[in-house]
């Protein structure tokens, strides 16, 4: 009795620990964005160098994205979220009082920490609750929308403290990994375990780049990134040309953002019910669209369309999270399968937004940008459809020599 008591306690001290790491996998960064402009004036930024602030994490998402599984096999996955903890801590700390360059330098420190983190959270779910996976997911989606949410909110009233200013109020964000590591702490102890076990098949991280259905998890999620962001980015700006006011177009962003973190109340306990993900991803991906579609035809209607996009979005990306353990046969594979699907999916909203303003300055006009998203999203639903198919990669399958399993094929 006593050593199930203390599994027990052990498991529960490993939950609240995912769920504190979670907490911090968009808070650092999303936290950021209500005191750029506070930011920009203090050193006299032009629009696009602010803009690079914004865009430093993703590229360092994109980049670091497919090394992070490789890191957790040499160290230890234990190890490694416990050092990505102490990089988003000193990058908060340098991009708080580090200057001009911190602000920069500490933007990219705090990016690579939450690479790692987004990489190898849903391979320690595949390895610690595979039988959990996707409400699993659910829940630390929830938690990281709660978190950045809360960040986002208390920012700007902190900053207004005389004594705090916009550094102190970025500061404050500290607590979230100062948090999580004293929880995380324990958890050291195993961190001389390898991602992947010793009668575990090895296999390149490469090695799932040459897969269909990896390839169609990849697509999913990346194409949920590339829409997403650009309607974070721009949706301030859509409204405000359909005639809403400033104000107006800031509070709908706001409840896009509430809108994103609702799906992470339910969508991981619908997950586990299913036999397969088919019907869900679809559903969710045309949801998407419909919001965008709506955006265009009826802006009088805006709230309504708003929400629809922001539920849709945000079941998206739990349930895109939710394939990488899902689709995956071994805590590795899914590590590697992490590393591509958010390498290719934040290069792809690096591009994102950029992209859509220069079609705007070229033609006056929001309703080419979101045709676009929209056509795009009803991709997404077509790939969703095939990576919620009832299928795994195959682990025992040398992919590192180029040979597919049947199913992928």
């Amino acid at each position: 009795m006593k050593l199930l008591s203390f599994r027990v306690k052990k498991s529960h001290l490993l939950l609240v620990g995912i769920l504190l790491v979670a907490a911090n996998l968009r808070a650092p960064f999303t936290s950021l964005a209500p005191l750029l402009d506070a930011i920009r004036l203090d050193f006299s930024l032009s629009a696009v160098q602010a803009g690079l602030i914004q865009t430093l994490p993703l590229l360092a998402f994109a980049l670091f994205s497919p090394l992070a599984g490789s890191i957790a096999v040499k160290y230890g996955i234990e190890r490694v979220i416990f050092a990505a903890l102490l990089l988003i801590a000193a990058g908060i700390g340098y991009r708080s009082y580090g200057g001009l360059f911190g602000v920069y330098g500490g933007t990219v420190l705090i990016g690579l920490g939450i690479a790692m983190g987004n990489v190898l959270l849903p391979s320690l779910l595949k390895r610690d609750f595979p039988q959990r996976v996707a409400s699993m997911t659910g829940l630390y989606a929830l938690i990281m929308g709660v978190g950045a949410a809360l960040g986002s909110a208390a920012v700007v009233p902190l900053s207004q403290l005389s004594a705090l200013g916009w550094n102190g109020a970025l500061f404050a964000m500290l607590l979230f990994p100062l948090l999580a590591m004293a929880i995380w702490f324990p958890q050291l102890s195993h961190g001389a375990a390898r991602l992947a076990s010793a009668g575990e098949p090895q296999q390149r991280s490469g090695s799932v780049w040459r897969a269909a259905l990896a390839w169609q998890v990849t697509l999913f999620l990346g194409l949920n990134s590339l829409i997403y962001y650009v309607v974070v980015a721009w949706l301030p700006s859509i409204l405000r040309y359909q005639g809403f006011s400033a104000e107006q177009a800031g509070s709908l962003h706001g409840v896009l953002q509430l809108a994103t973190a609702v799906p992470g109340l339910f969508t991981g306990h619908l997950l586990a019910r299913m036999k397969d993900q088919r019907a869900i991803a679809v559903t969710v991906s045309l949801l998407a669209a419909a919001g965008l579609l709506g955006l265009l035809a009826l802006p009088a209607f805006a709230t309504l369309w708003v929400v629809l996009f922001g539920i849709g979005a945000g079941s998206t990306i739990i349930l895109g999270l939710a394939f990488i353990g899902l689709r995956s046969g071994t805590p590795a594979q899914a590590a590697a399968l992490s590393g591509m699907a958010q390498c290719v999916g934040y290069l792809l909203a690096v591009g994102g937004p950029p992209g859509v303003g220069l079609l705007y300055d070229a033609t006056h006009s929001w309703h080419g940008p979101l045709l676009i998203c929209a056509a795009l999203a009803l991709v997404m639903a077509l790939v969703g459809y095939l990576a919620g198919r009832d299928r795994c990669l195959t682990p025992a399958e040398p992919l590192n020599e180029g040979r597919l399993s049947e199913e992928e094929r």
